[in-house]
């Protein structure tokens, strides 16, 4: 028998009605009240880490998620963390680097609609993280959701309401759950031991481009970013405009030893700055980093990862390394 520790962090799977709209209030242990198939066949503990909507989660959770897997990680097969599903993909993609090469898996779940009610999603995908979690083919961080497993790196929450709101993007899904049993697509061998990081650097700036902006926002950036992620049009590129000053403030951004790194807006098949000429100006302005097929979610918490525990010299060479599937 399986012994997985249960993680709660709160989120519409544990929220209830308390008069002003949806609030986490079901704890961890009221939330395996509600699957007894997986108690009748995994040997799960339960900690309530805290209670939150997961709009108010960021990089001190997921560093405090990590630090508890690490003091546990040798008491138990695997983990399932509970969250909030609007923040969902950026935990799953943040605790993808500071928690790497794990044989265990670490998969997080949630819902569209708490388990409280009768008609909600929530059982099932407690059910199925779960059995996949205490599958021996299971490894890594991973989200299990609507009967998908996707890799923490891919995940993102692409639907409001709706059951199968996340998708894999630009890779495939690992698995699909059938009664409580994983069916793989792909698998690959367990590495043999966990690596854990300790530092997130927060001073990230996601810049959306959008047209007619103005270039007046790098006075923001150059005073409160060490890191920049300009979200652009189509495969990439920055607008000329009148006074070409974004091709201006990016060079003097770069200049002060900040790292800049150029994503787009669309979800799927990434960026291509060699393609266009506005695309090519940009890789002319210095070492401006390339997040291609990676999502947005991972590309941010990647930057973060890495200001937090390299020199930035070294930045450049290390964020196109692959890191579970995250670039292509």
């Amino acid at each position: 028998m399986k012994h997985i520790l249960l993680i709660a962090t709160g989120g519409t799977i544990a929220s209830r009605n308390r008069g002003e709209g949806l609030a986490p209030a079901i704890s961890s242990e009221e939330l395996l009240m509600e699957v007894p198939e997986v108690l009748r066949s995994i040997d799960v503990d339960a900690v309530q880490l805290f209670n939150l909507d997961s709009t108010n989660i960021y990089a001190r959770h997921w560093l405090e998620i990590a630090k508890f897997i690490e003091e546990n990680y040798h008491k138990y097969d695997g983990f399932v963390i509970t969250h909030g599903t609007d923040t969902l993909a950026y935990t799953a993609a943040a605790l993808s680097y500071l928690i790497q090469n794990s044989p265990k898996p670490i998969v997080l779940t949630g819902s569209q609609r708490s388990v409280f009610l009768r008609d909600t999603d929530a059982r099932q995908n407690l059910i199925d993280a779960f059995f996949y979690c205490a599958d021996d083919n299971a490894f890594g961080v991973d989200v299990v959701f609507d009967g998908k497993v996707m890799v923490g790196t891919r995940a993102k929450k692409t639907r409001t309401r709706s059951y199968n709101a996340f998708a894999s993007i630009d890779y495939p899904e690992i698995a699909v759950m059938r009664e409580g049993v994983p069916n793989y697509y792909i698998k690959e061998n367990k590495p043999s031991a966990p690596i854990f990081f300790h530092k997130l650097d927060e001073r990230v700036f996601v810049l959306k481009m959008t047209p007619g902006i103005s270039a007046d926002i790098f006075d923001y950036c150059d005073t409160h970013c060490e890191g920049l992620i300009i979200e652009s049009f189509g495969s990439g590129g920055l607008p000329r405009y009148e006074d070409d000053m974004f091709f201006t403030r990016l060079r003097r951004f770069l200049d002060a030893g900040k790292i800049a790194v150029l994503t787009t807006q669309v979800e799927r098949e990434g960026s291509a700055l060699d393609k266009y000429e506005v695309g090519r100006r940009v890789l002319s302005c210095g070492t401006v980093l390339e997040a291609r097929s990676m999502t947005l979610e991972a590309t941010l918490t990647k930057l973060m990862w890495l200001l937090g525990n390299f020199p930035r010299g070294q930045i450049p060479s290390l964020f196109p390394v692959p890191i579970r599937k995250d670039i292509l």
